[in-house]
């Protein structure tokens, strides 16, 4: 099947959708032992989220870029990403979208959420031709992910590393058995119709 240009593919269940960031230890470990992020995490700053595992390997670099050397899976409501889309604003001005430049930075200045669509990547991190979200979450959003989505944070740090060795070793298919199992999202047109330029 064709991948869409721009789609969400995440691990889900029905109740849940599985996102990524990437952390110094210093932050990522208490929020794993703790479930929750701790005083060190930074509220009053932009927080981006990640659905897609290789996006996140390819923005940290295997777990390997300094203060992002462990990478967090955090377990977060539908209810909650659904509402963080349902507030976002792309995070760039679009043609034929947006009525015109000042009712676009209008919007984003508001909303708690902003959204980029990049280039998903392959195992070699090479991007592909379609492309995958990035979530931006602010202010509002950032407290509601915090206290009232997050529903469980693991450590796949380990995971990303044994996933690097075998593609180093080019072992391409064992480090394909072992990626998160990412399915398209089922996120209907009301919900990303003002996000797909």
């Amino acid at each position: 099947m064709e991948e869409p240009l721009r789609g969400i593919r995440a691990l889900h269940t029905a109740s849940t959708i599985t996102v990524y960031q990437a952390y110094s230890p210093e932050i990522g470990m208490p929020a794993v032992r703790q479930g929750r992020f701790t005083a060190a995490w930074k509220r009053d700053r932009m927080t981006w989220i990640k659905p897609s595992f290789l996006w996140m390997m390819y923005r940290c670099g295997w777990a390997t870029k300094a203060g992002q050397e462990t990478v967090l899976a955090v377990e977060i409501t539908r209810d909650g990403f659904e509402w963080a889309l349902r507030h976002a604003c792309l995070s760039s001005y679009v043609r034929g979208l947006h009525p015109d430049r000042d009712t676009w930075q209008r919007q984003l200045k508001r909303a708690p959420a902003r959204v980029q669509w990049d280039p998903e990547r392959d195992l070699r991190l090479r991007p592909l031709t379609y492309r995958s979200l990035q979530l931006g979450l602010s202010g509002e959003a950032v407290g509601r992910y915090a206290d009232e989505w997050t529903v469980a944070i693991g450590d796949v740090t380990p995971l990303a590393r044994e996933i690097h060795d075998l593609v180093g070793r080019n072992e391409l298919d064992a480090a394909t058995v072992l990626l998160p199992q990412e399915h398209p999202y089922p996120a209907g047109d009301e919900l990303l119709a003002h996000l797909r330029p």
